[in-house]
């Protein structure tokens, strides 16, 4: 083994340009292994000569468990330390939006379900068990979290969201990279922040397609979710992204890439490109003649990595260099970054080489299963319940229909970035689901499973696909209506199929011109409805989808997103009671598509319906209903007159009114009454979720920073107005409990370099008991 290196700058100048260039290119894991997913010194050899920077998908793509992760992962390292000149050892790198995505690891809710939960900490919770797979089998750096603000539901990566505002999207962000990173650098894995920025902002909802939107726009809503992971998270990578905004494509903005985010907000990890970005900077954008200029344009954006093979970096840029068309010092400052990086992670010494069998112990930990059915019950959201038909008596049925082309699908559970949809075999996966556990190394259950365990032999489970999610063919319904009519209730599980750019109704590069539900699902609904049977609706879905044909179809409505491998024992618990559903919807469920753009955060609009439809959606972003009641009661605001630097302190008493335990998301709602530029009807600034027994009281107390009230005003500066703010306090956007005011005193201030991102919030008991 090659001696520890110290200093990274010493070690740059020792390099040679071809050992520089290595270090800021990347090779597919699949590039250096055999037919039979064995290392292969030969590929090796040949990739690897001079080094590497990145090493790609050791999870997503060979399709091995923990041990043989593990065992490659080793394998290359030592190769690398005992045969390249310096002994450098790679960065791996992966996937794991919704879990590690690898064969054996557990899937977790995808992220606008994990944003149902209104929970951070449970997200924390979250990414610190991937933090541990990941760092068990030898992985270093994640892909994840998505900080883009999902505000069009036609885009196909809304499932990869965490919804369409941004302070919900920033706090779950913080608490994702914390969970991933760890205070130890050493011992963490390394966050990436994508894509930067404004992805999900397209034009028609289409992935890559150009992003036109104003200056404050940018700056207030798709940045502070970025901003806040580099100055309150430490992000240590940030992910370049597809598209252009305002005309320049994001890989080639030295705009973006190394004036906002290193210049204003001071971040020093490694910027990566996003999976073939600099390539397209000649075959989409047109800004370049060949691979040559777009990989020096990319690098002199400031693109640290290119990925995910050597494209336009490599060779190309090396002789580029020679010939003088690209500086050296440029390959230089990219190659300090990313062995700076190295360093912190302790590898340029020690290669933290992985432990198989502690690798195989961490991933099949049985504690992920008990997490993973945890996240995906906090992660579902009760929509409807007329009559209050739910929870389900479990004695009360003596036959079910299960009906659904998403009733009995495995698969359907996960989301795009999730092993089932993405690794190698998914087309085997998609014509077999009975090979689901043998190709994905997990055991899944779906809801009908669920449904029959919950159940057990005393009730008659019906069960009817009726029609699948990316077939419009309806031979299936008559036999779904005919289970349902022989039964006492219909359970109708519908919605999205996620898939990678194919095979899918939601997921990358899968967007849409309408967003109602796939196929014969509609008519499905519509069908069983009309039976006379009583019908929940059970949505599992990866985009929010329009509402307003299936609301009046369904007694009560479940929105569980796509729910992880547990999906379907958490729904069985919620539709028969053994749990209490409290997820709060991240974004706004609309009557139709032609609503959009309709957000509760929105500017002044006339609110007068549409001469074919309502001006309201038909489920409010923060919507989610209990079984049992809450109360809101004793609001104080403290000071009612406050400093532009200050905090004010706004608390109030929640209080269990029901007879029955469950949980309650208190969300702080702020309204700028006058301000110098138009200001949106309402802001969230703050929420808790909390879990309260029957009759059991909590004192909550926000103490938010004036710093959440500012804005980019006329001079473009980020600025804290004096004048009269409406404070609101609910259970939704529009289910407001308590209103108050409080007054901002003084002349303007312009918020400084170190901004304050979040409220903070503290629960307290409540003593006095006729509160």
């Amino acid at each position: 083994m090659k001696q520890s290196i110290k200093n990274v700058h010493v070690l740059v100048r020792r390099m040679t340009l071809e050992e520089k260039i290595a270090q800021i290119d990347c090779v597919p894991a699949k590039n250096l292994v055999d037919a039979a997913g064995n290392f292969s010194a030969e590929k090796v050899n040949q990739h690897l000569k001079h080094g590497i920077g990145h090493i790609g998908g050791l999870g997503f793509t060979l399709g091995g468990g923990p041990a043989q992760i593990a065992v490659l992962a080793n394998t290359i390292q030592i190769w690398l330390r005992q045969n390249t000149r310096l002994g450098i050892p790679a960065i791996f790198h992966d996937e794991c939006s919704a879990g590690f995505e690898a064969h054996g690891a557990p899937a977790y809710p995808h992220p606008i379900g994990a944003a149902s939960m209104w929970d951070p900490d449970m997200v924390r919770r979250m990414t610190e068990s991937i933090r541990a797979q990941m760092v068990s089998v030898g992985v270093h750096q994640a892909f994840a979290p998505v900080l883009d603000v999902g505000w069009d539901p036609r885009w196909g990566r809304c499932e990869e969201t965490c919804g369409d505002d941004p302070y919900l999207v920033a706090v779950n962000g913080v608490a994702f990279i914390a969970g991933l990173q760890n205070k130890a650098y050493d011992r963490g894995i390394v966050a990436t922040a994508k894509h930067f920025a404004g992805h999900a902002f397209s034009e028609g909802g289409r992935n890559c397609a150009p992003v036109h939107m104003g200056p404050r726009e940018l700056l207030d809503v798709v940045l502070m979710p970025f901003e806040a992971a580099v100055k309150y998270a430490g992000v240590r990578s940030v992910m370049s992204c597809y598209h252009e905004l305002d005309g320049v494509p994001g890989t080639a903005s030295r705009e973006l890439l190394t004036g906002i985010l290193r210049a204003e907000w001071g971040f020093d990890g490694v910027v990566v490109s996003d999976y073939f970005a600099v390539e397209r900077l000649i075959s989409h954008h047109h800004i370049a003649a060949d691979k040559a200029e777009a990989g020096h344009a990319a690098l002199l954006a400031g693109v640290d990595v290119e990925l995910p093979f050597r494209d336009c970096y490599g060779d190309l840029l090396l002789d580029a260099v020679r010939r003088r068309k690209v500086p050296e010092k440029i390959i230089n400052l990219a190659v300090t970054r990313l062995l700076t990086m190295k360093q912190r992670l302790d590898i340029l010494g020690t290669a933290r080489l992985a432990v198989p069998a502690k690798a195989v112990a961490i991933c099949a930990d049985p504690a992920h299963k008990a997490l993973a059915l945890d996240l995906a019950r906090k992660s579902m959201v009760l929509l409807k319940n007329e009559g209050g038909l739910l929870p389900l008596k479990k004695s009360r049925f003596k036959s079910v229909a299960v009906i659904g082309p998403n009733a009995a699908s495995f698969k359907a559970l996960m989301g795009d970035y999730s092993y089932a949809t993405n690794c190698p075999m998914t087309k085997e996966l998609t014509a077999d689901e009975s090979r689901f556990e043998e190709l994905t190394g997990r055991v899944a259950v779906s809801v009908l499973d669920g449904i029959r365990a919950k159940l057990g032999h005393a009730t008659i489970v019906r069960y009817a696909k009726g029609c699948d999610v990316l077939d419009v063919s309806r031979k299936g319904i008559a036999k779904a209506c005919d289970a349902a009519r022989k039964s006492e209730i219909a359970i109708v599980v519908v919605g999205d199929r996620a898939g990678m750019f194919v095979n899918g109704t939601s997921g990358e590069n899968i967007d849409r011109t309408s967003t109602a539900l796939y196929g014969a699902q509609i008519d499905l609904i519509k069908a069983v409805s009309a039976t006379g049977t009583p019908v929940i609706l059970v949505l599992m879905c990866g985009r929010p989808p329009e509402m307003g044909v299936i609301t009046a179809c369904a007694k009560a409505i479940l929105m569980v997103w796509l729910p992880g491998e547990q999906g379907g024992t958490a729904v069985a618990d919620i539709l028969f009671g053994s749990y209490n559903p409290g997820g709060k919807l991240p974004v706004a469920l609309l009557e139709a598509y032609g609503q959009f753009p309709m957000r509760y955060n929105m500017k002044p609009v006339s609110y007068k319906d549409y001469i074919d439809g309502k001006a309201q959606p038909a489920f409010v972003f923060g919507h989610g209903l209990s079984y049992t009641t809450f109360k809101f009661s004793d609001l104080k605001i403290i000071p009612p007159i406050s400093k532009l630097d200050g905090k004010v302190k706004i608390s109030l008493t929640v209080r269990n009114a029901g007879r029955i335990a469950g949980d309650e998301v208190v969300q702080l709602y702020i309204k700028d009454v006058v301000g110098s530029l138009p200001r949106p009807v309402m802001e969230l600034k703050g929420f808790i979720r909390l879990s309260l027994n029957p009759g059991q009281a909590r004192c909550v107390t926000f103490s938010m920073p004036v710093d959440l009230l500012a804005f980019h005003g006329l001079d473009m500066q980020l600025v804290a107005e004096p004048g009269v703010f409406e404070v609101m306090v609910g259970s939704s956007s529009a289910d407001i409990r308590l209103k108050g005011q409080f007054t901002l005193a003084g002349k303007c201030r312009v918020i400084g370099k170190n901004r304050r991102f979040f409220t903070e919030v503290k629960v307290s008991a409540k003593t006095n008991r006729n509160n």
